[in-house]
């Protein structure tokens, strides 16, 4: 995850610091039609993939964004042929490994969305030590999604709330959208600010959708592999520039008077 601070700074030239998002989210998509492109195996997609995500968190750490989630694998994803699947462990297993120290200088913290018993136990056992590290960090957190879907996570959430209901210790009328939020993985999180996808496809595939409700979508022709700290700065910017209202009127200062 190692950059150059100085460079850094020269990107983030003309960023209001007091109106980044605190929680960016994001759809790594194009991994695959990267190597087509240059007549390459799927998995050298993924393999350059896995250099922007370095570069991505590196970026976030250093503008000081508390809050990143990149979604690494969905539950969909396991339909896809199994070695592509079993090269997308190996190189899971890699990135954590390798980065472990890298989070723990830089304190950042280490946290997995989505069904870590359905990953093989080795990535199960080193991704919880990472976990482990990095959990007293602060700085930021990053959150790989993995085995993740939105549908799985909200019915999750809903069973738990219903089996509460069902012991007699909530009553129905008590579930409230908070009560909701709390039983998600992203649980004392904050929303996300801003989703970005690359590649240019239109939809959440399955990402945060409860905790999307009211975030920033930038979507960008770029595939993932060519994705850039350039353009994330750029796309910041972008953000920056939009006004927030959340399905309110801002009321305006000026009097008819």
């Amino acid at each position: 995850m190692r950059s150059d601070p100085s460079e850094s700074g020269a990107d983030a030239k003309g960023l209001n610091p007091d109106i980044l998002p605190v929680h960016v989210g994001m759809i790594m998509d194009g991994n695959g039609r990267w190597a087509q492109k240059r007549l390459m195996n799927r998995i050298r997609g993924h393999e350059k993939g896995t250099r922007t995500v370095r570069d991505i968190v590196s970026a976030c750490r250093e503008l000081g964004i508390q809050y990143l989630t990149l979604y690494a694998f969905s539950t969909e994803n396991w339909g896809r042929p199994q070695a592509e699947v079993k090269a997308l462990m190996v190189l899971l297993k890699k990135f954590i490994i390798s980065e472990r120290e890298e989070m723990e200088s830089r304190d950042i913290r280490l946290n997995i969305l989505g069904q870590l018993d359905k990953l093989p136990g080795d990535i199960q056992e080193e991704a919880q030590k990472t976990m482990d590290l990095t959990r007293e960090n602060r700085s930021m957190t990053l959150n790989l999604a993995l085995s993740y879907g939105s549908r799985e996570e909200i019915t999750r959430a809903v069973q738990s709330l219903a089996d509460q209901v069902a012991q007699g210790s909530l009553k129905p009328g008590d579930i409230t959208e908070e009560s909701i939020s709390a039983h998600l993985y992203t649980a004392s999180m904050p929303d996300p600010d801003l989703i970005i996808r690359t590649s240019g496809e239109f939809r959440l595939s399955n990402f945060l959708m409860w905790q999307a409700a009211y975030a920033e979508i930038y979507i960008t022709d770029t595939l993932w592999p060519d994705f850039t700290r350039e353009e994330f700065i750029h796309i910041l910017k972008n953000y920056q520039e939009r006004d927030r209202r959340f399905g309110k009127v801002k009321c305006s200062t000026s009097s008819d008077g």
